[in-house]
């Protein structure tokens, strides 16, 4: 048996005020050609679907579309909540998709409930896959011992409860079954990616890896956005995100996992690396050095450190540049320092709004003579307009 796994897509991510959606247009049908190409029998899609709790009608549109797709040819697909997606939207599309043969879970069930779901391969194999949606820390413990216990009780408490609820999912898995579970949380020597939320990173949210009994072939993980296996008494692997959300994510490669399953036996894991995003880079240099590299940035989104003095439009002069820059932000070795002046002010050394506007200019090493003639400019017609009131 071979399964496809798969995690924080974050469809509908809006990278400062730039839409993603042609990129995750592209990435999610490298994913669904990979799935073909490999010809696998199982697709996993271990949360964060979507990157907001209310996505766009054109990000649910896209979403579908794939899971539909993935779907071809009798795969089984099974998707699950993240911490990014609301569980009630996902329960909605469960009663939709689930006769399609695409099993979505947005919050915690039984195993006899949908909490575990069964079926036979190709090649006549029985597989149990037990399923583990993002389980808020709320969920998990109860209002009254939040506010009783200490912290690290908490912390202690969600990590033990999430592993009864894993034992009680996986309590039917036997020597002759391939036996899986999908989750989507934190372990607490998992590397992060750099898009998680915090929040729900921290170790207030964490479990530990024995909570995958050994009989358990394959735990596929998602949330950190990082592909990483992770030490435990089975192989446990975070697939990571397939674009990188975030310049936090620059040096991670997207990709999902490929994994050969047999009963009895260790799953056999391959990572496959996507293409299809735009590559998110951190450069450094002055206007010339950046316009130096610029062929070679064409094609990714850019946050720029530029090492010039900072004066007006200096922004605007970056993006003719390069026009994919997000952000743009001044080299710390030209930041202005404002000096403490020290010739007293007192009386007979009153000064002109503009003098201190030019004298601030000059004290943050900001020079600008278009800026100073514009601050006078303003400050002329707002003293024009009070005498025209009065």
């Amino acid at each position: 048996m071979k399964v496809l796994h798969t995690a924080d897509w974050h469809v509908g991510k809006v990278l400062r005020g730039r839409s993603r959606a042609e990129e995750h247009a592209r990435v999610l049908a490298e994913i669904v050609e990979l799935a073909r190409a490999e010809d696998v029998d199982a697709v996993i899609v271990a949360g964060d679907v979507f990157d907001t709790s209310a996505p766009t009608p054109p990000s649910q549109s896209l979403v579908m579309r794939t899971l539909l797709a993935l779907r071809e040819e009798g795969r089984e697909v099974v998707v699950l909540a993240g911490n990014h997606d609301d569980p009630r939207l996902l329960e909605v599309y469960r009663p939709v998709l689930g006769p399609l043969g695409i099993h979505v879970i947005g919050k915690f069930r039984r195993p006899e409930e949908g909490g575990v779901v069964s079926w036979t391969t190709r090649g006549g194999e029985p597989v149990r896959l037990a399923l583990m949606p993002f389980l808020s820390h709320r969920y998990v413990v109860r209002a009254m011992e939040t506010l009783t216990d200490t912290p690290d009780q908490h912390n202690r408490r969600y990590a033990d409860r999430f592993a009864r609820l894993a034992e009680a999912l996986t309590a039917g898995f036997t020597d002759d079954t391939i036996n899986l579970i999908t989750a989507h949380g934190t372990l607490p020597n998992g590397k992060m990616g750099g898009g998680e939320r915090e929040a729900q990173t921290i170790f207030s949210y964490y479990f530990e890896v024995n909570a995958f009994p050994p009989s358990t072939q394959y735990a596929a993980l998602g949330h950190l956005h990082r592909r990483q296996q992770i030490t435990g008494p089975c192989p446990i692997w975070y697939s990571g995100s397939p674009i990188a959300v975030d310049f936090g994510e620059q040096q991670n490669t997207p990709g999902a996992l490929l994994v050969t399953l047999e009963p009895g036996r260790p799953a056999r894991v391959r990572e496959a690396v996507f293409e299809n995003a735009r590559v998110l880079r951190t450069v450094n240099g002055s206007l010339d050095e950046l316009e130096a590299m610029a062929e070679d940035l064409e094609d990714a989104w850019l946050r720029v450190v530029v090492a010039e003095k900072p004066v007006a439009g200096l922004a605007d002069s970056v993006r003719e540049i390069l026009p994919n820059a997000l952000t743009v932000d001044v080299d710390e070795r030209f930041r202005p320092t404002i000096s403490r002046r020290r010739d007293g002010g007192g009386a007979g050394t009153a000064r002109t709004p503009e003098q201190m506007f030019r004298d601030y200019l000059k004290e943050t090493n900001r020079e600008d003579e278009r800026m100073a003639a514009l601050f006078a400019r303003l400050h002329r017609e707002i003293l024009e307009g009070a005498e025209g009131n009065g």
